[in-house]
């Protein structure tokens, strides 16, 4: 429903769990009630918001799970820095020499060290949402992230598709455009939402309307199926990196 799968693959999964494991730490520990926590962190009763936006650039954060999620909330942020301490062979005092992350990463450590073997704070067996209790399906879930990711983007390619395709009468019997993205649609999406952040159900409405201006504009995919499929990822990417980060900001990402 989303065109992508949360922890579909084994990596994925790995460093949900790992995340996971951070705010099971945090929170059997009270490690949120320390002085220096908050000082790196910042508070944990900070209210947590249903949309945030981040800054792709900063080095404030470690970057671990899609879409910056460690500067969502200081829990999160907390449990990112604990999942990237936490897999084997991360190295990530090189990956995160000179940022500021680093220091969160090193306090990490410290912690982790201090509390080795130690009874957690917090040992109730109070189960949180049982099951029981929760009333919303999964199709009321995911038809509500459709409803948030999935939109008609505006009518603003034409220039830059016909940089990219070409609308030579010499090049009519050449293969159109409109079917060339669609071939690699898939693996174009992907790419692009791995590097972006960006949903894929959000990008594939952007290819859908791609795919229909290159078929009004009558234009073909000349040249090399490699440069053409790499030109074109990087003309999606910086498309979708102006919706998301430009001055016009279409939209905060959704907690």
């Amino acid at each position: 429903m989303m065109l992508d799968v949360e922890g579909g693959t084994w990596s994925e999964c790995m460093a949900i769990l790992r995340h996971e494991a951070g705010h099971a730490i945090q929170h059997g520990y009270q490690l949120q009630r320390r002085r220096r926590w908050q000082q790196l962190f910042g508070r944990s009763s900070k209210h947590y918001p249903r949309y945030y936006r981040p800054n792709p650039a900063s080095r404030q954060y470690v970057q671990h799970l899609r879409l910056w999620y460690a500067q969502s909330h200081p829990d999160e942020d907390f449990a990112e820095t604990f999942a990237v301490w936490l897999r084997p062979r991360s190295n990530w005092r090189t990956r995160y020499a000179g940022w500021p992350a680093l220091n969160k990463l090193e306090y990490v450590d410290e912690l982790m060290e201090e509390i080795a073997g130690k009874r957690p704070l917090v040992t109730t067996r109070e189960r949180v949402d049982p099951l029981h209790e929760l009333g919303q399906t999964l199709g009321d879930h995911y038809k509500k992230k459709q409803a948030f990711y999935a939109f008609r983007p505006p009518k603003t390619y034409d220039r830059d598709l016909s940089r990219l395709f070409s609308a030579d009468p010499r090049h009519r019997r050449g293969q159109p455009a409109s079917a060339f993205i669609r071939r690699h649609r898939a693996h174009i999406r992907r790419l692009v939402a791995r590097w972006t952040g960006e949903n894929q159900l959000t990008l594939d409405a952007v290819l859908d309307d791609m795919i229909s201006r290159c078929r009004e504009l009558n234009l073909r995919a000349v040249g090399s199926d490699r440069k053409l499929v790499a030109d074109f990822t990087v003309l999606l990417t910086a498309k979708t990196m102006h919706a998301l980060f430009g001055p016009s900001r279409r939209k905060w990402i959704a907690l």
